[in-house]
């Protein structure tokens, strides 16, 4: 068999927006069409957000109000929750959007033997026609997006265009073109109606061969040999020093092929309509191509700086499923309609590694990575926090991603002052609370409601600092930053579980399970599992990071928290409080937190409530079709060892067409509203159907669908500390652990369970024969 595909490609240039190739390095995204007579590539920066208002708002002062509420919900007034609000109406984060599209404009010509391409060893985007060539990429190394097109005779304006679906009609917009001896400038200037804000992007083009003049708002390059486009975008208050961006862009050239800076010596200024001349004419024909410098040796070298740090992150783990060759040949349109085929699992695993990476630096990915077309992003595009980020995010730690981690931490840490306001504000506390939503900007709560009372989620601090505590547990040590959050997250609940039931235990009133509410009751009630489960994980997180008094405090503060309830039906309750009853068809599976990705409740310590946790996932149903319910589904499935729940929440994503051309998805079925949920948690279930760790324990091959059943997995980390790599066929299961700490883990297998001891620096093989 052939090696798996680290690519995809296309033999046409994408229609819509959705279907560009993607490139990014989490700060700087690209879309790239590959239309060789017209191409365009929209360039998108995590930065960009739109002010709306909701930058001034604040979380609602409601602390002198709890009391009140939590003793009339406590006495049984189901509706009680309804009054805790300062009444205002529901507020949408400042919503992500576009910056400009680069665009190329090449006299019309035949087309011969089209393709494009996106490699994902590499991030570049390649589109080929004839003599015709394009390759774009987003530099890690340099944070700048690179445009490289050649041909034999090439005649192209190039421009900067702001008009994208959904631009408002009062955006201020200027440009300006300026022709210097190592390129021409381009910039366009946005500023948001009514703000002092704007964002500013500037391209520098470079020319080799032909002749180059300003023709506004841009440049018209006739009969060169290739064309080289450095692009960056900043978001800033008052004017930008678009020269210094310049500078800094000219330094990359002069690094790349180590020659001294020219003096600009023209001038056209689009915005005001006339034009500078500071030399004998705005049209510098081989006089301007004997300036620059050589395109391909400058794009070889940002390439290289590039790659050195993108292909190692995307090389670290892959997944083999034995696929049919041919299969693999196939362009990804063709794929995608082949829903039982092992090739496209293999291609969307890649891709799902690929564009998270792509889209995770300055930031995690939001509800779209990185990208988008359109300035009216479903949901403001942002970063929803009470499912969707950490779905995204769940195959960071296994999947050897820690740049993805990271980006993770950047945005928790960068807001631990605004969930200390919500927790006084909100609930009169020391500690923090979480938003539900987020624009990146602003970690404040102000999105509520009476349908998502989203104010009273007391859940959102160990649910977004999880996926950081797996992290240390995979190399094996205590960040300091995290151990604080942990400690501020326990002092909240020291102040906050401060009623008890008539069995003593501690109840958390007010209580929300995003976002759902019981069959009986309002939204914001008692006990939801969700809070239950996340106040015993934070409580005796934060005891392990900090050992002495404060961890017997916490330790003893959660051994208070009531059990799980489980109903009349046998199924894990959403709510533990007595009387409330179940609301099933729902695509969150807010309860299910200490089944995944908790391991509270699992199959080898917990019987009993992993198979409550079973039952209450047979009940569930799809509500309306989200890929994110259908992964945290398979997640949840996972963890429970149900191979066959697996195979059929794969089955509901994989033929409901959710996935563009691009391999970027849609969040309902039909490709519909662009969304990178299941593009990137999609990585995370076949791992978890695969591999499972936790400090203790491995479990190979618990949830394998009989779709699947030869392969390699390899690079995978385990919270033990370890790497692994896996192979599986009906005869024989060999799994090659090479530890970095000494350590006994327990092995699990459908076999049983056996012990096993590590030594750092050792590599142990197990073969377990049939599974």
């Amino acid at each position: 068999m052939s090696a798996p595909v680290h690519s995809t490609w296309e033999p046409l240039p994408a229609a819509r927006w959705e279907d560009a190739f993607l490139s990014g390095n989490g700060t700087h995204g690209a879309m790239v069409f590959g239309d060789p007579n017209g191409d365009r590539v929209i360039v998108n920066h995590h930065s960009l957000v739109r002010p709306n208002g909701s930058e001034r708002a604040r979380p609602p002062a409601l602390a002198d109000q709890l009391a009140d509420v939590q003793d009339r919900l406590l006495a049984g007034d189901v509706t009680a929750g309804e009054a805790f609000t300062d009444g205002r109406p529901l507020l949408w984060v400042q919503p992500f959007h576009p910056a400009f599209q680069v665009r190329l404009r090449r006299p019309a010509a035949e087309w011969r033997s089209y393709r494009r391409e996106v490699d994902f060893t590499t991030g570049v985007v390649g589109a080929e026609c004839g003599s015709w060539r394009s390759e774009v990429f987003v530099s890690r190394a340099d944070d700048v997006v690179v445009q490289y097109v050649t041909e034999s005779d090439l005649t192209v304006d190039v421009t900067l265009d702001h008009r994208l679906p959904g631009a408002p009609a009062d955006l201020t917009v200027g440009h300006s073109a300026v022709l210097t001896p190592e390129g021409a400038l381009l910039t366009l200037r946005a500023r948001y109606p009514g703000s002092d804000l704007a964002y500013t992007g500037v391209t520098l083009v470079v020319v080799t061969g032909g002749r180059t003049r300003t023709a506004l708002p841009g440049v018209r390059v006739e009969g060169a040999r290739s064309l080289l486009l450095l692009t960056r975008v900043r978001r800033h208050t008052g004017e930008l020093d678009a020269l210094t961006e310049a500078r800094e862009l000219r330094a990359l050239l002069r690094q790349a092929v180590g020659r001294g800076a020219g003096q600009a010596t023209g001038r056209v200024d689009a915005e005001a309509g006339t034009a500078a001349d500071f030399g004998s004419d705005s049209d510098f024909g081989s006089d301007f191509a004997s300036a620059s410098a050589s395109d391909d040796a400058a794009y070889t070298h940002l390439l290289a700086r590039h790659t050195a740090l993108h292909r190692p992150a995307y090389l670290r783990t892959a997944l083999d499923l034995d696929a049919d060759a041919a299969e693999r040949a196939l362009p990804g349109s063709d794929l995608v309609h082949r829903p039982k085929s092992p090739a496209l699992l293999e291609r969307l695993f890649a891709a799902g590694r690929y564009h998270l990476l792509s889209s995770a630096g300055t930031l995690p990915p939001r509800l779209t990575g990185l990208w988008t077309g359109d300035w009216d992003t479903a949901w403001s595009g942002a970063f929803t926090t009470d499912a969707n980020l950490n779905l995204q995010t769940a195959s960071a730690a296994a999947a050897s991603l820690p740049e993805v981690t990271q980006a993770h931490a950047a945005l928790v840490h960068g807001q631990l002052p605004h969930w200390r306001d919500n927790a006084r504000a909100i609930f009169g506390t020391r500690g923090v609370v979480a938003p539900a939503h987020t624009d990146g900007e602003s970690g404040h709560i102000y999105h509520l409601s009476r349908e998502y009372p989203l104010h009273v989620w007391t859940a959102g601090a160990d649910w977004l600092l999880k996926p950081l505590v797996d992290h240390d547990e995979t190399r094996g040590e205590h960040d300091a930053r995290l151990g604080e959050a942990l400690a501020e997250v326990a002092c909240f609940y020291e102040d906050f579980l401060t009623r008890t039931d008539d069995d003593g235990h501690l109840v958390i009133v007010p209580s929300y399970s995003p976002e759902n509410r019981p069959a009986n009751a309002s939204w914001v009630t008692l006990n939801a599992a969700m809070d239950l489960s996340a106040a015993r994980h934070a409580l005796r997180t934060a005891a392990d990071y900090h050992p002495g008094p404060d961890a017997e405090r916490w330790r003893a503060l959660a051994d208070r928290l009531p059990p799980h309830r489980v109903n009349a039906e046998g199924a894990l309750a959403e709510w533990a409080w007595p009387g409330l009853d179940d609301t099933y068809d729902h695509r969150h599976l807010s309860h299910l937190y200490g089944v995944w990705p908790l391991d509270e409740i699992n199959p080898y310590d917990t019987p009993d409530l992993a198979a409550a946790a079973r039952r209450a996932l047979e009940l569930r149903g799809a509500e309306n079709d989200s890929a994110h319910g259908h992964l945290h589904h398979a997640l949840v499935a996972a963890r429970l060892r149900d191979g066959e729940r697996v195979a059929a929440a794969l089955d509901n994503v994989l033929a409901g067409n959710f996935f563009h051309v691009s391999l970027m998805s849609g969040h309902y079925p039909n490709r519909h509203v662009y969304n990178a949920d299941a593009a990137h948690t999609l990585p995370a279930v076949l791992i978890e159907m695969l591999v499972q760790s936790t400090p203790d324990r491995l479990v190979l091959l618990p949830a394998l669908p009989a779709a699947y059943p030869t392969g390699r997995l390899r690079g995978i980390r385990t919270r033990f500390g370890a790497e692994l790599d896996l192979t599986w066929s009906p005869r024989e299961t060999t799994a090659v652990i090479r530890p970095t700490r000494t350590h006994r883990v327990e092995v699990r297998t459908s076999l049983g369970a056996e012990p096993l001891d590590l030594v750092a620096g050792e590599d142990h093989v197990l073969s377990l024969g049939a599974w």
